[in-house]
């Protein structure tokens, strides 16, 4: 049996941070993105394994995602899986944070990465940005979400409830804002957005129609109806902890 939905308490100790971003407002990747992956659940509940959180395979042994979403040292699996039942393929790791996490709200060093045991084979890794290059993005500008966090959030008796089912799932954003160490993106449906929610966090924001990470999803408004705040990867600050497991542009 897959897991279909989850009271929002539960969502919200899953995910440590701010409240962070599903892909809502999107459609299912199937093949898109192949290199955006999931953090599998440890444990073995009722409902099989799951996915807790996003990311993407940024070289053959690392995947990036966020600090958030693991403890320093601790072992891991990923899967790639477009459509994750319990009980498919994943690869193991070891999660790695910035030592720097967490940090300020300002910057908090909200990165982490997988080093994988082995090295993913038939799946191209994505791009980052070159240093400093999103500081003068224009106001129009795309952005591509991508994770397998909740896709839809619905409110009736007893509150909001946010639907899963593990599929990997694509939503176009507009950006917002432009801070020193974040970008702000719409995921407004009234104005045709779509963008992250919970589970999303450490997916990758692709600058739309490129294979280049613009930021990591990290929180977002609570019922992830408007907008999400992603973590910069040009920043001399995230360049410094990504530069110890792969070679920048």
């Amino acid at each position: 049996m897959r897991r279909l939905a989850l009271a929002g308490v539960l969502v919200l100790a899953l995910v440590t941070a701010a409240p962070a971003a599903a892909i809502t407002g999107g459609v299912p990747d199937g093949n898109g993105h192949p290199n955006v992956g999931g953090l599998v659940s440890p444990t073995q509940y009722a409902d099989g394994t799951w996915l807790y959180c996003s990311g993407t395979l940024i070289a053959p042994t690392v995947f990036l995602t966020a600090a958030h979403c693991g403890e320093d040292g601790e072992a891991v699996a990923v899967t790639f899986d477009t459509d994750y039942e319990a009980g498919d393929r994943t690869y193991s790791g070891t999660f790695e944070a910035d030592p720097l996490y967490p940090g300020p709200t300002s910057d908090p060093h909200d990165l982490a990465v997988v080093v994988l045991d082995r090295p993913v084979r038939g799946i191209e890794p994505a791009e980052l940005p070159e240093a400093g290059s999103l500081s003068s993005l224009p106001g129009d500008q795309q952005l591509t979400a991508v994770g397998y966090g909740a896709y839809e959030v619905t409110n009736g008796p007893g509150g909001h409830r946010y639907l899963y089912d593990d599929v990997r799932m694509v939503a176009t954003g507009t950006l917002n804002a432009t801070n020193a160490n974040w970008l702000r993106v719409s995921s407004n449906p009234a104005t045709g957005d779509g963008g992250t929610c919970y589970g999303d966090s450490g997916g990758p924001n692709f600058l739309a129609g490129t294979d280049v990470i613009a930021a990591i999803t990290v929180t977002g408004d609570a019922v992830c109806r408007a907008t999400s705040v992603n973590y910069r990867l040009d920043t001399e600050a995230a360049r410094d902890f990504l530069s110890q497991y792969v070679t920048l542009p």
